[in-house]
């Protein structure tokens, strides 16, 4: 049918108007005109969007060793005296590792961009010009400009470049929020170093997390090394995205590629403009999905929000009281889905600002303020240490149904470990063992109540022992990770 549709298209049309024809002639009815939809005609919007879209060359110094250098002397002398061309070769062979007048080797990339203005503002990916020494820049006119690093931000994969000219082709930017998936797509690009390669395709899907903070537009175009920077435009000419990302097993397309939405990189283009760098919030937790499981154990409904795993020690969340298993579900009134959502949401609140965090703790909503830090990507979890000088108290006897032995911290260890409550595991057997827990770890609720003490803990056991199918939620920490257990005693 489609080779049939293909090639002989009028046919085909005469035989559906033939089908449509009888059918109505049946029903007693007037035929209705068919309308026949023709595939989109790319050409104009290449002509139009073609010459703004450029060719990067990167090149990177490499650092060789004295033992490599004197290698590469060896290897060198042998090809020269079998006759063999000498590769890679450092003098009058810029071809092979670098110009003639470099120190060493050079390491070659090859990538794409498109230019945002006429004086020359060039958008790329970061990871095609990371390192790079030198940026060669070429125009569909074949002309070849030097350009310098503006800025680039990794976790975005966002950089921007600028080559000295003026009264350049420059692309229109739309709204990638406004793309619908099933719509058509075009990119062109560099694929292989094969410049102003155009491929075509539809928008397969939205809100891919596959990047560290930026959801991707997920498309069939085709997508190859070298396309990494170049536009993705959508059939009114314009730039929605930036192509970045394939799925790839063997390192080609297999006929799924990622873009990143030009309405984020271009506020991250813009902030890298201004200051050569991307300003972030930093909430200082390790937040995390929350299951359907967890989320009708703890009372939340629908699983939504974001499980609090872990608190930085001495992050603004733990300034503001956040603590490991809350669910936050809103930030500023904007729902939180999902943990990649708070992760982005934050860091677009600006460092020393307030943003109110929703948060699901034990069965009640509250708001809670925090002043939201600077994202240095250099923090790290503290690590808590258990133990103290005290002796612990004596442990309770163990619970038959859930095989767990617990004893109280001492105040030693509340303070060193900043725990307002918990009861540490002493012993996991039967049905906490198949839970999960394990010696050490520490509990610090039981459906949705604070556990403040081992009397506390066994109260919550013995009430929820009365329920016979009842699944019991804890809340527990190992290390500095903070999880929801759930577990359901031995009958």
């Amino acid at each position: 049918m489609h080779a049939e549709t293909r090639h002989h298209p009028a046919r085909t049309r005469f035989l559906l108007s033939s089908a449509t024809l009888a059918l109505a002639l049946a029903l007693g009815q007037a035929p209705a005109v068919a309308q026949p939809r023709e595939l989109p005609d790319f050409a104009e919007l290449v002509e139009r969007v073609g010459p703004a879209v450029v060719n990067i060359r990167t090149a990177e110094k490499v650092k060789v060793t004295e033992g490599q250098a004197e290698m590469n002397e060896q290897m060198q002398e042998f090809f020269r005296r079998f006759g063999i061309p000498v590769p890679n070769q450092r003098r009058g062979a810029p071809r092979g590792g670098g110009t003639p007048d470099d120190d060493g080797p050079m390491r070659r990339g090859v990538g794409s961009g498109f230019i945002l203005s006429a004086d020359g503002y060039v958008l790329t990916n970061a990871h095609v010009v990371q390192g790079a020494d030198e940026v060669i820049v070429t125009l569909t006119d074949k002309r070849e400009l030097k350009a310098k690093i503006i800025g680039a931000d990794q976790r975005s994969d966002v950089a921007v470049v600028k080559v000295e000219a003026s009264g350049l082709p420059f692309v229109k930017v739309g709204d990638s929020n406004k793309a619908r998936v099933g719509e058509w797509v075009m990119a062109i690009g560099s694929p292989f170093g094969l410049e102003n390669t155009v491929t075509a395709g539809i928008i397969s899907a939205k809100q891919r997390d596959t990047g560290d903070l930026l959801p991707l537009i997920q498309t069939d175009v085709a997508i190859n090394p070298g396309n990494s920077g170049g536009p993705l435009v959508n059939m009114r000419g314009e730039v929605i995205g930036i192509n970045s990302q394939i799925y790839s097993q063997n390192g080609g397309y297999m006929g799924i590629s990622f873009a990143i939405p030009i309405a984020d990189a271009v506020r991250v283009a813009d902030e890298l403009r201004a200051g050569g760098r991307v300003v972030r919030g930093y909430l200082g937790v390790l937040p995390d999905d929350i299951t359907k499981e967890i989320a009708e154990a703890i009372g939340l409904g629908k699983p939504q929000g974001a499980v609090i795993r872990s608190v930085i020690a001495g992050s603004p969340a733990e300034k503001a009281g956040i603590e490991g298993g809350d669910v936050v579900t809103k930030v500023d009134g904007k729902i939180v889905e999902k943990a990649a959502d708070l992760r982005r949401l934050v860091a677009n609140v600006k460092p020393g600002a307030k943003t109110t965090l929703t948060v699901f703790r034990r069965g009640a909503t509250k708001d809670i303020v925090v002043t939201v830090g600077e994202d240095e990507r250099s923090k790290k979890p503290g690590s808590a240490t258990e133990g103290g000088s005290s002796e612990p108290a004596p442990a309770a006897a163990p619970s038959a149904a859930l095989g767990l032995k617990v004893s109280e911290l001492t105040d030693a260890q509340r303070k060193e470990m900043k725990l307002k409550a918990g009861v540490k595991v002493d012993a996991a057997t039967g049905a906490a063992a198949r839970a999960g827990l394990r010696e050490g770890d520490l509990i610090l609720s039981v459906d949705n109540v604070e556990v403040t003490s081992v009397k506390v803990f066994q109260a919550q056991i013995a009430k929820a022992d009365k329920d016979k199918a009842k699944v019991i939620n804890l809340v527990v920490r190992r290390d500095d990770v903070v999880s929801f257990v759930l577990l359901k005693p031995a009958r």
